[in-house]
């Protein structure tokens, strides 16, 4: 952890990781290229209104297929037998390919989080050693940064709001129990 924190911190480090960023994103959407049958969706509930019918069972698909193959007359207004298999045989290959993609997508995300986590569990550190050393003499250069530290945090704000409503709970539970007293005669 400490070489992946130090290396962000040499300065180059975060222009290393945009470069190969965009390497890879270049390299994705060149891979657009290489995939038969590619095609980006037209609106952005094209791929929910596609479902439907896409999902028909493959059983389903292969009869009618069949059905068209054998029988001339079908055979008019209709594709053809082989574009219908040849669309399934790519539909079941290139299903892989995607839960690839999507799975190379969830290890991504995790492993953003867990480099977030280390950077974040750093800061933490530095942020608890500069608070002890910042109440010690020969360290309130330390104070300001303290001060800076907990307002990008939102710890006071965040504590002064749980304050305000722990306070107006209270104020609340108080007033819902008044009970009312009988006149003296």
């Amino acid at each position: 952890m400490e070489k992946t924190i130090q290396a962000a911190s040499n300065g180059t480090a975060a222009d290393t990781y945009t470069t190969a960023a965009q390497q890879h994103v270049e390299q994705l959407r060149a891979m657009r290229a290489t995939l038969p049958n590619f095609t980006l969706p037209e609106t952005a509930d094209a791929r929910r209104r596609l479902a439907a019918v896409a999902s028909l069972p493959p059983a389903f698909v292969e009869i009618v297929a069949m059905a068209i193959k054998n029988n001339p007359p079908l055979e008019q207004g209709s594709p053809g037998a082989d574009l219908i298999r040849e669309r399934m045989a790519y539909a079941a290959a290139f299903e892989a390919v995607a839960d690839e993609f999507e799975a190379m997508g969830h290890f991504l995300r995790h492993s953003i989080t867990a480099a977030r986590n280390q950077a974040g569990t750093a800061a933490l550190t530095g942020y608890e050693l500069a608070k002890r050393l910042a109440k010690q003499p020969g360290h309130a250069g330390l104070v300001e940064y303290v001060a800076d530290m907990t307002r990008a945090l939102g710890l006071r704000e965040r504590a002064a709001k749980s304050k305000a409503t722990r306070k107006r709970k209270k104020e609340e539970a108080g007033a819902g129990h008044t009970t009312a007293t009988p006149p003296h005669p």
